[in-house]
């Protein structure tokens, strides 16, 4: 297969994360006898600085013009703490979004088992969680009309869902549903929104179209308390713009570390492909920054396109790597020397080498291994 990839790296760690997806994803492609095509192009703060623009005209041209995009992460401090600035890195994600369509944004929340111990929630309850997050993407508060009076003290920020744009998101999210354990839960606000309101109803008519999937509702405060207390209930959960962002956050949680959590924005001709955490400008340039979502993502692209096989070869390659505790600080508290290239190194040797039990982390822990 020949991929044009789009690769918007971004801010903070959003480079060295992405640059370990690039590789896994160039492994995967002479494994395999593909042919992966990567462009690169800049967004967020970096391209503020160049260009004044969160997302160039020529960044956009480029994704529109490529079969997917691998993205990174944006945002800055300068920027984050300025209430005044008129131009944010956010604002070219929110616009890139838009401007391609992508209006599901898919997140899978998966519990390791080598990694129940990461997490501040209680082993019972977190061990088999395996959740998907279909969160819409395009419509909801993010994009309704804002306004701020004169004198600066009154501001309202309108949301806005047409049937349309709910439609289109829970067709996915049953179908994703028949292929897993057979449930959705909607999470609204409908005892108090009017826009929930229409969610809920949307959703009901079409569930009647998915007789083999179970459908439930539960309000977003329930929801968020449920995803703490027992996550193992929920198998797809279906939510708008908003909740969805806060809901799939906390879900972190339940693997440890948000550094492990991937997601897909897909829309019916683009689709990209990035990590859930944030530009965490802390840690760039220290070699800390878990790259494993952004690796993940990269698996969710192979998914997108039927690479089935080969998506699974990457998945393996992490839970190697997790299982043996080649991971980055965030995970790893008896080897802090595990860096962000390493880890990406010792996936891609997974990759060509699926059956070599080669991995003697003994070495690699010391930095004696080839691969490193």
């Amino acid at each position: 297969m020949k991929l044009k990839i789009a690769v918007l790296p971004g801010d903070g760690i959003g480079p060295e994360v992405t640059a370990q997806a690039v590789k896994v994803l160039k492994a995967i492609a002479q494994e395999f006898d593909h042919s992966f095509q990567f462009k690169y192009a800049p967004v967020g703060a970096v391209a503020i600085d160049e260009t004044g623009d969160p997302l160039p005209k020529e960044t956009l041209d480029l994704c529109k013009a490529t079969d997917a995009i691998l993205f990174g992460a944006i945002g800055d401090p300068k920027y984050d703490n300025n209430p005044d600035a008129q131009v944010r890195p956010e604002q070219g994600l929110l616009k890139l979004r838009k401007e391609l369509g992508l209006y599901a944004n898919i997140r899978p929340v998966k519990a390791y088992d080598t990694l129940l111990d990461k997490s501040p929630l209680k082993k019972q309850f977190i061990k088999g969680t395996d959740i998907c997050i279909y969160r819409e993407l395009t419509g909801g508060i993010y994009f309704g009309e804002k306004t701020l009076s004169e004198d600066g003290n009154t501001a309202t920020d309108l949301c806005v869902y047409s049937r349309s744009e709910i439609e289109r998101i829970t067709h996915l999210a049953f179908k994703s549903a028949q292929s897993r354990k057979r449930k959705v839960t909607l999470v609204d606000k409908a005892n108090v929104l009017e826009s929930s309101r229409l969610w809920r109803k949307v959703v009901t008519e079409i569930s009647q179209e998915y007789k083999d999937v179970k459908l439930d509702y539960l309000f977003v405060d329930n929801a968020a308390m449920q995803i703490i207390l027992n996550p193992k209930q929920f198998d797809v959960i279906l939510t708008e713009n908003m909740f969805g962002d806060i809901i799939s956050d906390e879900a972190s949680v339940i693997g440890g570390s948000i550094g492990l959590l991937a997601s897909a924005s897909v829309g019916d001709y683009f689709a990209m492909f990035e990590p859930i955490h944030g530009s965490y400008p802390q840690a760039k340039n220290l070699g800390i920054a878990n790259p494993i979502a952004s690796i993940l993502s990269a698996a969710m692209l192979l998914d997108h396109f039927e690479l089935y096989e080969e998506a699974e070869l990457v998945r393996e390659g992490v839970e190697r790597s997790l299982k043996l505790n080649i991971t980055t600080p965030d995970l790893n508290t008896k080897f802090n020397h595990i860096s962000t290239t390493k880890v990406g190194d010792f996936i891609e040797d997974f990759i060509n080498n699926p059956k070599d039990t080669n991995m003697n982390f003994t070495n690699i822990h010391l930095g004696q291994s080839t691969i490193i």
